[in-house]
């Protein structure tokens, strides 16, 4: 199986839809996507993944399966902290989360980096412990049982199709930390998905078992070769 993760276009959150850019990004992806094919489309629930997923869809006359788990609302609950000023930001974007993530006496505690007492009034243990349970199940689903935290997958009914999840990046990246076994905190401050960015995952079947390897990060080709601007969230060209 060869697994793709699909970060939305750039967006409005409010009201929840795509902008003009982010429906043209979407329309690149399309492209790109539709060029080898797909055989399974997923999508969050969110209008923003599901519009994004709406231009690959039409041309491969396919309708996206939604998961509900996949909306990022529920991730921004649990994973996103609170300021002084009310106002609230994803964690691994704050200061002095960000340090927390990055010490040695985190990264010491591994897979259970949730339970260090700087985070007992937090819900990342919550967020997390919900996200890894439905992305199991998802897995699964698609026939791939998850030996947690052997960084290998069971399977059990090993399949080559090509399958496209449509999702955002703060789920994402919770999402694609349980799926590599990575903890939380080292993938959070080290990885990042850029609008409509593809990230490309290999669940081959070596002897019943699978090592998912990434073969692309957020890539952003499909933005480059129709010439849209290739700026990370709109803030930095990369």
């Amino acid at each position: 199986m060869l697994f793709f993760y699909i970060r939305h276009g750039d967006p409005i959150y409010d009201p929840d839809s795509l902008t003009p850019l982010g429906k043209r990004q979407a329309e690149a992806v399309a492209k790109r996507l539709t060029r080898y094919g797909l055989d399974k489309i997923y999508s969050s629930t969110s209008k923003r993944a599901i519009e994004t997923s709406e231009p690959t869809c039409e041309i491969l006359k396919k309708q996206a399966e939604l998961l509900d788990f996949c909306n990022e609302s529920y991730a921004w609950d649990d994973l996103s902290v609170e300021f002084c000023d009310g106002k609230r930001r994803w964690a691994f974007n704050d200061k002095k989360f960000k340090s927390l993530f990055l010490s040695p006496e985190i990264r010491k505690m591994g897979d259970f980096w949730y339970e260090h007492k700087s985070f007992e009034n937090t819900s990342f243990k919550k967020g997390i412990e919900r996200i890894y349970e439905e992305s199991d199940k998802f897995l699964k689903s698609l026939g791939y049982e998850h030996e947690r935290y052997t960084g290998r997958y069971k399977c059990i009914s090993p399949t080559n199709e090509r399958i496209a999840l449509f999702a955002h990046q703060g789920f994402g990246i919770a999402f694609l930390s349980c799926i590599l076994d990575i903890p939380y905190p080292a993938f959070s401050t080290h990885f990042d998905m850029t609008h409509t960015g593809i990230t490309v995952i290999d669940f081959s079947d070596e002897g019943g078992y699978c090592n998912p390897t990434v073969l692309t990060l957020s890539s952003d080709s499909h933005i480059y070769s129709e010439g849209l601007p290739t700026k990370y969230n709109n803030t930095i060209y990369i």
